[in-house]
């Protein structure tokens, strides 16, 4: 991959066909889980980490509030996928990002990265491995990959706005 950096207006990286293939396979993947029927996935914990509780201490505010909320941010999510489908080159290639465009991918990644890091238990002492030698090893490197992706957009996005370059 070719970091995001900033090009006029817009920001610009490049992927390459197998992480264009990763990135479309993960979209799928997410995809499919937002859409599943509520009671297929009710306890998925990925699930509960992407439409988290809005009250803890209390299940019935915390219903209350789902049933407020949920309906917008599984929309906000679905936009943010078919975006980011849009805009990713299905054999590779150049990823040319406008602000709003920019944004549905910052969104998205994190949430990539969320339901990644919720299946494979990742905490903040978690490493990525030094070989990869297993489907875990490879999901991991498939994390640390998505976040070194979300980190060069951010720095991209943070150059225009005057901040760090």
């Amino acid at each position: 991959m070719r970091p995001f950096r900033r090009r006029g207006g817009d920001v610009v990286a490049r992927l390459d066909p197998a992480e264009a293939g990763i990135v479309g396979l993960l979209l799928d993947q997410l995809e499919q889980l937002l859409a599943a029927p509520e009671d297929d996935v009710a306890d998925d914990p990925v699930l509960n980490r992407l439409l988290p509780e809005g009250h803890r201490g209390d299940p019935e505010l915390a219903a209350d509030y789902r049933e407020l909320t949920e309906p917008a941010l599984r929309s906000g999510k679905a936009d943010d996928l078919a975006t980011v489908r849009a805009t990713l080159p299905a054999a590779g290639g150049d990823v040319r990002l406008d602000a709003d465009q920019a944004a549905a991918w910052l969104r998205t990644t994190n949430d990539l990265r969320l339901a990644l890091g919720t299946r494979l238990e990742i905490t903040e002492d978690s490493e990525p491995p030094d070989e990869v030698t297993d489907d875990e090893g490879q999901q991991m490197a498939v994390y640390y990959w998505l976040t070194a992706v979300q980190g060069s957009l951010v720095d991209a996005l943070a150059a225009g706005r005057g901040g760090r370059r």
